[in-house]
């Protein structure tokens, strides 16, 4: 018989996933960012290979994005975990959104997302955070990086809310999801037709 005020603990990530190593989370560097949502991981489990050719062909072998800070108070992009769709992107300087109204947030950065082939681009978009859109009303502007864009990286903001919204420094304001973009060898003009 078991004791009722005896709790049994939830199961670790690595009981949850044998073979995977779950690895301790260290707190971000600034005070105003959460925790990360799920444990990091040393491995991912990567899919059995098939006969079949991919749909989109695969990127260069090295995906590494560089990043030059423009400005000391810049802070390279992170990811919040191994799951993470992309990169979070951090505000360099405090910037007031009106309520209503839209703003431009400096990240300090420029960034070149890796090279893909003459039939493949890879580029950057910039896309929202969903904490920021649910418990502030604030929302990205699209915004897309393309691989030859050298220029610093800043990110459109909207505040929904009819009250100003203030980004300080080292709040993570928007997300840098890397594309895969298949290009089109097409020897036909707008308003053309194929004809057999």
């Amino acid at each position: 018989m078991t004791n009722p005020k005896e709790v049994t603990p939830p199961p670790t990530a690595a009981a949850a996933a044998p073979g995977v190593k779950a690895l301790a989370h260290t707190a971000p560097s600034q005070p105003n960012s959460p925790l990360a949502k799920r444990p990091k991981t040393e491995a991912m489990a990567v899919p059995e290979t098939t006969e079949t050719a991919p749909a989109v062909p695969a990127a260069a072998p090295t995906c590494q994005l560089q990043v030059k800070k423009l400005v000391p108070e810049a802070r390279a992009p992170t990811r919040g975990s191994a799951f993470a769709a992309g990169y979070d992107l951090y505000a360099a300087t405090e910037t007031v959104i009106p309520g209503r109204g839209k703003g431009l947030v400096s990240t300090g950065l420029a960034i070149a997302v890796p090279e893909g082939t003459s039939d493949l681009v890879v580029d950057g978009r910039i896309a929202p955070r969903s904490g920021l859109a649910s418990k502030n009303f604030i929302d990205t502007g699209a915004g897309v990086i393309d691989a030859d864009y050298r220029g610093e990286v800043k990110v459109l903001l909207f505040n929904f809310s009819g009250v100003n919204f203030t980004i300080k420094e080292g709040d993570r304001i928007a997300q840098l999801i890397l594309e895969r973009v298949s290009l089109l060898n097409s020897q036909s003009g707008i308003g053309s037709s194929v004809s057999g």
